[in-house]
């Protein structure tokens, strides 16, 4: 159905409402002109008459009341359904789908869970914890926790807690026997833990900063993993040098389980980001979830009252 066809059939019925055209093109806000015009264009389409209309009065034909019984019941049905998904502008319900790796959900969303459900227990969060790094339009999902090396130039962003910092590590045992390197190309006469992104072929690089801008390192070894827990339990046991996120390894470098390597190469950077795509109109319930978790992520130094809503 085009659109004119629709605006004809709505005004038939605005004028079988009503009781006569007057009343019927005030609702409309159009005129009364206007609306027989667009009643006798519509009885051209269908070919046949459905209002007897004088000048003091209007009534259905059997056409009409025909027609009136059949679409009327279809007309309020498509408004209540407008109505429904406008209620979600205002209204923080329904489903929000969230894309994000483990360690920013374990860092960032998990913690807060139980507040989250309790301040909005009207949305159902459904997270996918994935690895990969995908096109979260393309896939469905409303949001997603990104690294900022890996932000999308068509995306919003928003940073949620601190800078992180990778860190090369390795065992005491590993160090005694293949010994320490003094700056990040020496990694490539090391044994090395590679990682590899879930869901690409290619090896990630090692990245360090060194003689004032970030440098890239390919490394060797005998083993590549797409899990950190594997990755680090391989370095504690003395299989190679491993290099990941400094709070993943921090309380086994306490323990002396694992000892940092080319700490003064290895600076912060930009770390979690919450981004969904440029939109004009934003669900309340997506909204509602950007900002609680914004407001429950905010990076040191940032002061929580000067956070504005979406």
């Amino acid at each position: 159905m085009r659109g004119s066809e629709f605006a004809e059939l709505r005004a038939f019925v605005t004028i079988a409402e009503q009781g006569n055209f007057a009343r019927a093109a005030a609702h409309l806000r159009i005129s009364p002109s206007t609306l027989s015009q667009t009643i006798r264009e519509l009885e051209k389409r269908i070919g046949v008459r459905l209002l007897n209309r004088t000048t003091r009065s209007v009534s259905m034909t059997e056409a009409g009341k025909r027609l009136l019984n059949r679409f009327k019941p279809a007309l309020e049905e498509m408004e209540d359904a407008v109505r429904d998904v406008q209620n979600l502008r205002d209204v923080a319900a329904g489903t929000v789908r969230l894309h994000a790796p483990r360690k920013a959900v374990s860092s960032l969303i998990t913690p807060n869970l139980g507040r989250f459900a309790k301040e909005h227990p009207d949305i159902h969060l459904d997270i996918a914890v994935d690895d990969a790094v995908i096109d979260i339009v393309e896939k469905g999902y409303d949001l997603g926790l990104r690294l900022g090396e890996l932000l999308e130039d068509d995306m919003v962003a928003i940073k949620l807690g601190d800078d992180l910092r990778m860190c090369a590590v390795a065992s005491p045992e590993y160090i005694e026997r293949y010994g320490i390197p003094s700056e990040p190309s020496d990694l490539q006469r090391h044994r090395c833990i590679n990682w590899r992104w879930p869901g690409k072929r290619g090896i990630y690089n090692w990245e360090f900063f060194k003689d004032g801008h970030w440098i890239s390192v390919a490394v060797n070894g005998p083993l590549t993993v797409s899990c950190a827990e594997i990755a680090i339990k391989a370095a504690v046991q003395g299989v190679g040098i491993a290099f990941w996120s400094e709070t993943e390894v921090r309380s086994l470098i306490a323990t002396g389980q694992l000892v940092p390597l080319l700490e003064k190469f290895s600076p912060h950077f930009p770390g979690w980001y919450l981004t969904y795509p440029q939109q004009r109109e934003m669900s309340a319930a997506v909204r509602a979830v950007v900002d609680f978790f914004r407001s429950n992520n905010v990076p040191t130094g940032t002061n929580k009252s000067e956070l504005a809503p979406v």
